[in-house]
């Protein structure tokens, strides 16, 4: 979606609300930003939203309004927050890729803007690139399976002797399960094999990149390596949360 098209359902919401009662003044729209992340670590991607909206001459506080709801990496909170989104009558939500569903469960009308790095049709986000439909649009990076191929790509030129490579993933990021397929065929593609170690719930502490490759020389390493995984303190890479 173009920051164009954003713009013109924000300005179209400005046009249509109420005057109010006694002020009679127009009510401002309000953007609400929604995300599975931490607030602190993204200060910078909410600067820049601000900074979109005002070339488009929308200024926070003067002729728009922007509530932030974040569910700090505990995916439960998200139906609250969104809810919450949905009663202070917010005239978009922009959300990174997690947040979406929770979204789209409580609003069918709210316009939803989302980014993600994986492919928003494969994902049933929408149902086609040209005409999204329902009320989401959004930004994709297309990394997803295409990346993950070019990063077992760049480890097999990094360590040519490599013959087994492991693959990282979050059980709870859903498009991880997506990907592992691809993944696999890009594997055997390379001649490598693909062992895949899933984190659990409990090794969640940053965050959420979820996906990832470790080059391992053997089968035994992996296994050394699952089991020395709960003890150490684990950091995903955010570039993909992006947004």
């Amino acid at each position: 979606m173009k920051r164009r098209e954003f713009i013109t359902l924000l300005g179209g919401a400005a046009a249509g609300w109420p005057l109010a009662a006694h002020a009679q003044q127009a009510v401002i729209p309000v953007v609400g930003l929604l995300r599975t992340t931490p607030a602190a670590p993204f200060t910078a991607l909410v600067a820049a939203l601000g900074q979109g909206l005002g070339d488009e001459g929308f200024v926070e506080g003067r002729n728009v309004a922007l509530e932030q709801r974040y569910a700090d990496n505990q995916l439960d909170r998200l139906p609250v927050l969104a809810a919450d989104l949905v009663r202070r009558q917010v005239s978009v939500i922009v959300g990174n890729v997690g947040a979406v569903d929770a979204a789209r469960a409580v609003t069918t009308t709210i316009p939803i803007v989302f980014v993600t790095g994986e492919d928003p049709v494969k994902t049933g986000l929408v149902a086609s690139l040209n005409r999204p439909e329902a009320n989401l649009t959004g930004v994709t990076f297309f990394g997803g399976s295409t990346l993950n191929a070019k990063q077992l790509e760049l480890l097999r030129e990094i360590v040519p002797s490599a013959t087994v490579f492991a693959v990282l993933g979050d059980v709870n990021y859903p498009p991880f399960e997506a990907q592992l397929p691809d993944a696999e065929v890009a594997g055997r593609a390379l001649g490598r094999r693909i062992v895949v170690v899933r984190l659990p719930g409990s090794c969640r502490p940053a965050p959420a990149r979820s996906w990832s490759a470790a080059v391992p020389s053997s089968p035994a390493n992996v296994a050394r390596w699952s089991r020395w995984r709960p003890a150490m303190p684990f950091r995903r890479s955010t570039t993909n949360e992006t947004a």
